[in-house]
């Protein structure tokens, strides 16, 4: 019983974890927002426990900082800090570019089509937090597709860590359409299997994303 009771308590702290990831990557809660343990458990039907067990593991990504009283909040970065980031997420990003358009699958490529689909559906409804997700959604899968969980890993903790700055920049649903159709060219570059192609065209993506980014930070 002690052991299933383990499990349980583990399981409901993903949960949690993932959810909070999920929000914060789509900007739904903002840099430097403060998170309750008490208002999280009530939220989440769960006992204290698993909260702090998520909002630890967030800490130690990097996604919460300690606040200036008790608790954590939602990290934040000034321009220079999120500078050195893009600079690192253009690099790797590009890579996962690269090795998509080496390694791609049909499995893989069926997947990128979906995401970059709902990607569309969503910016032309103009639904900002549908579009947020899919976004994500579709970045996640390009670094599945490099077949490498290192490269994998290093690009999601980046891609979460940045999400509240990146979303700012999605003000109108012009925003939402002109984004979605930057990835239909990024898609054509990694499916011609021409690597530096999509390594060049991934780096450009990133930069343009992080000087909209700047703008509105």
């Amino acid at each position: 019983m002690p052991a299933a009771t383990g499990r349980a308590r583990i399981s409901v702290a993903q949960r949690i974890e993932t959810q909070l990831m999920d929000e914060i990557a789509a900007g739904q809660i903002n840099p430097g927002e403060r998170l309750d343990e008490t208002r999280l458990a009530e939220r989440f039907g769960a006992s204290r426990t698993p909260v702090r067990e998520a909002l630890s593991r967030l800490s130690a990504l990097g996604v919460l900082e300690v606040s200036e009283g008790r608790g954590l909040r939602v990290a934040q970065y000034n321009r220079e800090e999120l500078a050195q980031m893009f600079e690192a997420m253009h690099e790797i990003e590009a890579l996962c570019a690269r090795l998509v358009a080496q390694r791609l699958t049909l499995l893989a490529k069926a997947r990128l089509e979906a995401a970059q689909a709902a990607c569309h559906e969503a910016a032309n409804q103009g639904d900002r937090t549908a579009y947020l997700r899919a976004n994500e959604a579709l970045h996640f899968a390009i670094y599945e597709a490099t077949g490498n969980p290192y490269i994998q890993q290093m690009a999601s903790d980046f891609r979460r860590r940045t999400g509240p700055f990146r979303a700012k920049k999605f003000a109108t649903k012009a925003d939402l359409v002109a984004s979605a159709e930057s990835h239909d060219l990024l898609l054509e570059k990694i499916f011609s299997a021409d690597s530096n192609e999509a390594f060049d065209y991934m780096r450009k993506h990133m930069e343009e994303s992080f000087m909209r980014v700047l703008a509105v930070n």
